[in-house]
């Protein structure tokens, strides 16, 4: 509607009290092209309309609710293995539908690409070519978030006029999946070729469209050498998959896309210093927060009061939730966190909480363990004990008030998923806590201030909260619904480097030669690595398998809506997710010694996770199947 306000207001302004009185004005509630793309202006709002569209998955999208919705209800990383969810109770795929807002976003920008160059001598040529590389971008942006859903879908270029062409005409089919990934890549040729390496913020440059091509040609190129899912139409054109042997086709598009932003663009580094492992926590938030940030190629911006989010109210841990009354909506899992370098680990890579005697070990203090992780892990998960907003976030599952006297076994068998014994421990089933009163007088809630509870949601699932994104300048007065406004990073250079590595990685396991890809993606990889404080790989050779590049993309990229994606295409979410039931950890206050110790377990609330293989495929809208003669259902549906 504003933007609707906006072109009546250019429309009125150009209207002059004397031209009202002529009689062949056209009436003044219908906007005629030649009050919109003689202008600049009106260039700039038709933009604008078309960027606010664009199927970004960001702050406000969830996978239920769709975009740009303020409840952040089951969002991506509670179906990933990222969180649990205290909304979400297993494996799901979207439940949103992008077909029809995709396709009337096209339309715009068919109408954009069709109707500008009759007016392009009023602007200079650099302009014209520069609108017309975004708007090609916007469209490719559009049609990759449909084939990610779909796979081949109908390719529609120029503008469809209903009801003056036949109605033959408008039933389009669905053009192969191949073909829609070639148009994807064609589209993002255009937008390299003819935008500016600059553009206002928010706004796609030729380097955001090489950086969405990196993306979306490794999509591409992954669902051709991954991919076991077929679908043929009559015409026997390949609807689901796409041919193997070009596979390093997609991987070598990607691969010289990200190389196009070599020198460009630069990972965040302005707070980090070498062997500082708090300056790299520091700077590792800091890059989500620096407006100039030289990492950052493509975001989403929004700005209080006019454009607004509720991340933080969500997200935030239970004692630093405002006025709403949310909190904690995922809470990492035990599994993510063991991905991190630097933690005491046993020798099947999971994190080590027992003794050589099979006895707890006991901590000082919860942040003991974490003592030598790499940094990049405090800057994503806040963990128990850590300090945010200045106070020491309390989670605690409970107080041991038995003998720690030759040590504790486990409290409940291994795998188990009942709940723990009350004898000996003291627990909560609520924030509403009794307070224990230790033996030297003290008295200590069971839960802390932040959980965890048994029987209450609003708190740490898992024994950790989320980290990244979190506002830590807001209080409390401030932490509610449509109230935030980080900005979006929807491309960062990050993301560039790892489409690199795994590009390059695929195409040196081809036996692919014209570059040194073993290298390349060596290099790549070992950026990322050092500004997040991990550990470096010693030689190209150490990068043996493909495993290394996704667990460093999990880690790098966690909670920014991208993980779902990737397990998508690498069509291992089926696997990963066989009757799964993912890993928490729970600290528990032993009142005899004044320690901690942490209980490794399954999630307690039995959340099991099946991924249906035939997900990897999302289901067209039976409207639109039903109202046309020639889409094809994908499989399953």
């Amino acid at each position: 509607m504003k933007i609707l306000r906006y072109l009546i207001i250019i429309i009125a302004l150009a209207c002059g009290l004397n031209a009202c009185t002529k009689l062949d004005l056209a009436p003044m509630n219908i906007i005629q092209d030649n009050d919109v793309f003689s202008t600049n202006g009106g260039i700039q709002i038709y933009m604008a309309r078309m960027y606010s569209e664009l199927p970004i998955e960001d702050f406000r999208y969830s996978p239920q609710r769709g975009l740009n919705m303020f409840w952040i209800i089951s969002p991506f990383p509670a179906v990933t293995g990222e969180a649990l969810s205290r909304d979400q109770r297993g494996a799901m795929t979207e439940a949103v539908l992008y077909w029809g807002d995709a396709y009337k976003l096209i339309r715009e920008t068919n109408y954009f690409l069709q109707a500008l160059p009759k007016y392009a001598a009023n602007f200079e040529a650099a302009d014209v070519d520069s609108w017309i590389g975004e708007a090609h971008f916007i469209r490719a942006f559009t049609y990759f978030s449909l084939a990610k859903r779909y796979g081949g879908v109908p390719i529609v270029s120029d503008v469809l006029q209903y009801p003056t062409d036949n109605v033959t005409s408008l039933d389009v089919p669905r053009a192969s999946e191949e073909k829609t990934y070639d148009f994807i890549a064609a589209d993002l040729d255009t937008a390299i070729a003819k935008m500016s390496g600059s553009n206002q913020q928010g706004r796609a440059t030729k380097y955001a469209a090489a950086a969405f091509k990196s993306r979306a040609m490794l999509y591409a190129g992954s669902i051709a050498k991954y991919n076991q899912v077929s679908l043929f139409d009559d015409s026997h054109n390949r609807l689901c998959g796409l041919p193997p042997e070009k596979a390093n086709t997609y991987f070598k598009a990607a691969y010289d896309a990200a190389v196009l932003l070599d020198g460009q663009f630069s990972l965040y580094k302005k707070a980090w210093a070498a062997g500082d492992k708090e300056a790299q926590y520091q700077n590792y938030v800091k890059l989500f927060f620096d407006g100039d940030s030289p990492e950052n190629i493509f975001v989403k911006q929004y700005s209080y009061p006019q454009s607004v989010h509720g991340y933080d109210a969500y997200m935030v841990p239970l004692q630093c939730m405002g006025p709403n009354g949310y909190s904690s909506e995922v809470s990492p899992t035990l599994n993510y966190v063991e991905m991190f370098d630097g933690l005491p680990k046993n020798p099947d890579g999971t994190i080590q909480n027992l003794d050589g005697s099979g006895k707890y070990i006991l901590y000082d203090n919860t942040m003991d363990i974490f003592a030598g992780a790499e940094p990049r892990l405090r800057a994503t998960v806040i963990l128990p004990g850590d300090n945010f907003k200045g106070q020491s976030i309390e989670i605690r599952r409970g107080i041991y008030t038995g003998s720690a006297a030759g040590g504790i076994s486990p409290l409940i068998p291994a795998g188990s998923t009942i709940q723990y014994p009350t004898t000996n421990i003291v627990q909560s089933a609520n924030g509403s806590q009794t307070p224990y009163t230790l033996p030297n007088g003290t008295k200590m809630n069971p839960a802390g201030a932040s959980g965890t509870f048994f029987s209450e949601e609003t708190c740490s699932q898992t024994g950790f909260f989320i980290r990244k994104y979190l506002d830590e300048s807001l209080d409390k007065s401030q932490v509610k619904e449509n109230n935030e406004d980080q900005t979006w990073i929807e491309i960062r250079y990050a993301e560039v480097l790892l489409n690199k590595a795994e590009a390059a990685y695929e195409l040196f396991s081809a036996g692919q030669t014209g570059a040194n890809y073993q290298q390349e993606a060596f290099t790549a990889i070992n950026l990322v690595r050092e500004r997040a404080g991990a550990d470096l790989l010693a030689t190209a050779a150490d990068l043996s398998d493909l495993k290394i590049i996704q667990k460093e993309r999990r880690k790098e990229l966690g909670f920014e809506n991208k993980i779902w994606w990737d397990l998508k295409r690498w069509r291992i979410l089926d696997k990963e997710q066989n009757n799964s039931l993912y890993r928490v950890m729970m600290p528990f206050y032993v009142a005899e010694n004044y320690k901690y110790f942490f209980d490794v377990r399954k999630d307690e609330k039995n959340r099991f996770y099946n991924f249906d293989p035939k997900w990897y495929y999302e289901q067209i809208p039976t409207d639109e199947i039903n109202k046309s003669h020639s889409l094809k259902q994908n499989p399953g549906y």
